[in-house]
């Protein structure tokens, strides 16, 4: 289980100066806080015959943009995702930059995933923790890379020096370029073994791994191990936001020291409402689910005229090295009616550029056929 007492140092610290932050709901109180300078949100002049067209959540979530729907659907996801607590933030980026920006300490380590996405490594770039990154998906070197660690910590503490510090593994359940999954089961054990906290970001395992798109740690039975989950709505549950789940202290914790959450405007409403009812939504859609499985082992099988990486997701990564070359096939999809865009170089390395293909459940197996027929006529 994750021992995340660590994070109380620092909010003991906050309690201890009085500074300790809590997120309030609002008290029918003369508002001179928010700001909904014209009062559009509070007046609700956005409405149109009775129907909603947009809020302004009027500010920060500390002063006056916290309000109850938004509380209840974290509590809501929570309980989805069998976590103790969640914290929504406006975006994926958001939510990977706020957790990875305030938690690694001086002298914490983060070993990170070689292709973890850009807002992880952002956010790392910010912390004060020092990071290594292992190849992608290599067990064997995180495994090198968190016994060496261990191993110095534990010569710092027979030197009588300081040491011991907090070990972080980040890496994400699929990889949006590669579409391949994460040996979470290697990893996990690796993290039991030397005391990591693993930070899991689910983006695009949301809505699309497990019997109702709970996500790779749930699947697996690990959601338990993770210090962090970061769960996002921008891909298959369709709206916009995210939220990051683990214990109560966790929230609490991010609450207080996250600027990606103190020092922005809150979700508005809608948001919060279109998000609480994708979750109502996307872990039924069971027809869905099977039949774009269906589409992925079709498209796999399917003999074409390039490289192309195994994935059993709905990202299937065709290999075209060269950015001239990539780009030019994806001209010729474009004009067969397909859209389907390169990936080139520097965004991937030189030689891998290539065509990031996404299936859906609402493609048709004759789209996919006509796919498969352009991609076995190499130009």
């Amino acid at each position: 289980m994750v021992d995340d007492r660590f994070l109380d140092h620092k909010l003991n610290d906050r309690r201890l100066q009085d500074a300790f932050r809590r997120l309030r709901l609002p008290e029918g109180k003369t508002d001179f806080c928010s700001n909904d300078y014209l009062g559009i949100a509070t007046n609700g002049l956005l409405e149109e015959e009775g129907r909603s067209l947009a809020h302004g959540s009027t500010g920060s979530r500390l002063l006056a943009g916290n309000y109850p729907l938004i509380e209840e659907t974290e509590r809501v996801l929570a309980a989805f995702h069998q976590a103790e607590a969640g914290l929504l933030f406006n975006s994926g980026y958001d939510a990977n930059l706020g957790v990875l920006s305030c938690i690694p300490q001086r002298g914490d380590i983060i070993l990170y995933d070689s292709l973890s996405h850009a807002s992880l490594r952002d956010g790392i770039r910010l912390s004060f923790g020092t990071a290594f990154s292992f190849a992608h998906n290599d067990v064997a070197e995180l495994e090198k890379r968190l016994a060496g660690v261990r191993g110095e910590e534990e010569v710092s503490d027979g030197d009588g020096k300081a040491g011991g510090g907090n070990i972080f593994v980040v890496t994400e359940s699929v990889f949006s370029m590669d579409g391949d999954l994460a040996p979470l089961d290697e990893i996990v054990a690796l993290c039991q073994r030397y005391s990591a906290q693993l930070i899991l970001d689910e983006a695009h395992g949301t809505g699309i791994i497990g019997p109702a798109g709970e996500g790779l740690a749930q699947a697996r039975g690990w959601h338990r191990e993770c210090f962090a989950r970061i769960h996002t709505f921008g891909k298959a549950v369709g709206c916009h936001g995210a939220i990051v789940l683990g214990s109560s202290r966790l929230r609490d914790y991010l609450i207080n020291f996250s600027r990606a959450f103190i020092y922005t405007t809150a979700l508005p409403p809608a948001s919060v409402q279109a998000i609480a009812a994708a979750y109502e939504l996307f872990p039924h859609l069971h027809d869905e689910r099977r039949r774009l499985q269906q589409l992925i082992d079709r498209f796999q099988q399917a003999p074409i005229g390039y490289a192309r990486l195994q994935s059993n997701t709905p990202i299937q990564v065709v290999i075209v090295p060269g950015n001239a070359e990539v780009r030019a096939l994806a001209e010729r999809l474009q004009q067969a009616g397909l859209d389907i865009r390169p990936i080139l170089y520097p965004t991937v390395p030189r030689g891998g550029e290539r065509l990031r293909i996404v299936i859906h459940s609402f493609n048709t197996p004759d789209e996919l056929n006509r796919l498969t027929a352009l991609l076995q006529q190499r130009q």
